[in-house]
Formats: C-alpha cells, sequence, structure tokens
C-alpha cells in the first residue's frame, strides 16, 4: 500500500477526496486505489467535455446549424455507449439518436437513402446516428441484406449524396469505432452472460466472429472511397471504452466551429494514439484479411 501511495501526487489526493472520488473508491472490495484514480479522472474529464457540449449545442441552436453524427463500427465497439455519453446531460430536445430498424417492405422498395434523408437534422438539430445510410457500404453486403447490384449503386452516389447534404449546410461528422477480434469476443462472452445486456446481441451480431475479414474488405473499400477531404472518416481505438468515448467527444467539439477559448483549444486537444483521420489511399491497396482491429 505504501508503494502506492508513493506514486500518488498531492494532486490525485485531492481528487480522490471530492464526492465521485470517495464513490469510486468505495466500488471495490478491497479498495483499488488506482482504479480509483484512473475512474475519478475519466468522469472529471468527461463532466468537462459535456460541459462543452451544452456551450456547443446552444450555439448550433441559436445559429439554426444542422450537425449529423454518424456512428459506424464493428459491432460491440461500443458506438451506443458513446452516444449516450454525449447526449447525457444534452438539451433532448434538440437532439435525436436515430437508430433505424429493419427497412418495411414499402421501404426496400423505395430509393435506399430515402428513410435516412427523413431522418436529416432540423434547423438548429444534432442528430446522432446509431449506425446510419452505411449500413449498404458494410453490415449489409456482408450479411447478404443486400445484392451486389445494390451495393455497387450506393457506392456510385453516396459521394453525390453526402455533397448534396454538405451543400444544403449540414455538416456530416463520421466515425468507425474500432476494436480487436479478441476484444469483441470478449465482449460478446460478456453480454451473453449479462441479462440486461442480452437483448443487445442480434443474429448480425452472431455471425460478426465468423465473418471479421469480410467486414476488414468492405470496410477498408469504404474508406478508401469515401473518406474525402471535405467529410473524412475517423477512426476511433476503441479496445478501451472510456478513452473512446472521450476521444469522441473532443472530436465534435473541434469540428463545430462555435466560440473557443485557448482552455477549451487545450482540453480538446487530440490523442493520436485513440484517433486518427483517415487517408484513403492508406486502405485503397491495403490487404482484405486483419484481425487487429480497424
Amino acid at each position: 500500500m505504501k508503494k502506492i501511495f508513493d506514486k500518488i501526487t498531492e494532486r490525485d489526493l485531492r481528487l480522490l477526496n471530492t464526492k465521485q472520488g470517495k464513490i469510486e473508491l468505495l466500488r471495490d472490495d478491497p479498495i483499488n486505489l488506482k482504479k480509483a484514480l484512473r475512474r475519478t479522472k475519466y468522469l472529471k474529464r468527461l463532466i468537462e467535455l459535456q460541459e462543452e457540449l451544452i456551450k456547443m449545442q446552444q450555439w448550433a441552436a441559436e445559429k439554426n446549424k444542422r450537425i449529423a453524427i454518424l456512428f459506424e463500427g464493428r459491432d460491440a465497439a461500443g458506438k451506443g455507449g458513446a452516444i449516450r455519453r454525449f447526449i447525457e446531460h444534452m438539451n433532448p430536445r434538440l437532439l435525436r439518436v436515430v437508430a433505424l430498424p429493419e427497412p418495411t417492405p414499402v421501404e426496400r422498395g423505395q430509393w435506399y437513402f430515402q428513410r435516412y434523408v427523413l431522418q436529416l437534422p432540423s434547423p438548429g438539430e444534432i442528430v446522432f446516428f446509431n449506425r446510419s445510410w452505411y449500413n449498404r457500404a458494410v453490415v449489409e453486403p456482408v450479411n447478404g441484406y443486400c445484392t451486389q447490384k445494390q451495393y455497387r449503386e450506393f457506392m456510385a452516389q453516396i459521394g453525390d449524396f453526402e455533397h448534396m447534404l454538405r451543400s444544403d449546410g449540414i455538416q456530416i461528422i463520421k466515425f468507425w469505432f474500432s476494436i480487436t477480434k479478441d476484444e469483441q469476443e470478449a465482449r460478446f462472452k460478456a453480454i451473453r452472460e449479462d441479462p440486461l445486456k442480452q437483448w443487445k446481441l442480434s443474429p448480425v451480431d452472431d455471425r460478426a466472429l465468423e465473418l471479421w475479414d469480410d467486414y476488414t474488405y468492405y470496410k477498408n473499400t469504404m474508406f478508401s472511397r469515401t473518406s474525402g477531404a471535405s467529410c473524412p472518416w475517423h477512426i476511433i481505438q476503441a479496445n478501451t471504452k472510456a478513452q473512446a468515448r472521450i476521444e469522441a467527444i473532443k472530436h465534435v467539439l473541434r469540428a463545430v466551429d462555435y466560440p473557443k477559448d485557448s482552455k477549451v483549444l487545450e482540453l480538446i486537444e487530440a490523442n493520436p494514439k485513440v484517433i486518427d483521420q483517415v487517408d484513403p489511399k492508406d486502405f485503397a491497396r491495403r490487404p482484405s484479411i486483419s484481425s487487429n482491429g480497424l
């Protein structure tokens, strides 16, 4: 115990002596100072960023900005958990979370983008897409939910579609949450063993591990063809959920051009070990087989 205390600074001790610090200390039996300090630091940083999200949202509402934030990635990569941290303290009247179910027979006969167009943000609104129109770039072709002809049509149209959205004043922010194959397997196991989370699993999740390489191929193709300079993808390394959530929020705060002072700019500085902008050239010739995440 003395060795642990020797590594803790006076600032750390003050942090642990806060209400939240004491709560985190009592979560473990026996007490684990290292874990409690790590969780307390994470929650402190999260709250600071959530306060900025409120300011950013108020600015977007006042300026009638329209912002669409797309969360894509491997199954069980933490997209939903990240969205919950975004919206936890934001004004629910000025945002929506969109997670569309399987298309109806009528929707299957419509233009593919049509049901997503209906969900686009109105002036002053932020919309979080927990999976988006990019279902047709990865999930659908991998699982046989669309034909190759439909897939090719989507890839031919997506550039023009997003150009029209941007020209109409919609800001699009695109995330890919990345985890390793081992981490995905561990998370699936944890979900299956938790009665409160079993609802999260679907037939698509059940096949995710065996189709890992197919997902990698289509994901690489998507990056190479849809990550332009005006609407790039950003990869979030999400094996550590807390880091992934923090970096996603920081990136949105950087990307939205609301007023920021020097203190905020320092707060939202990117961690390049966790987030990286996709250069499409890096994926144009990348091998299709990978088990290292991405």
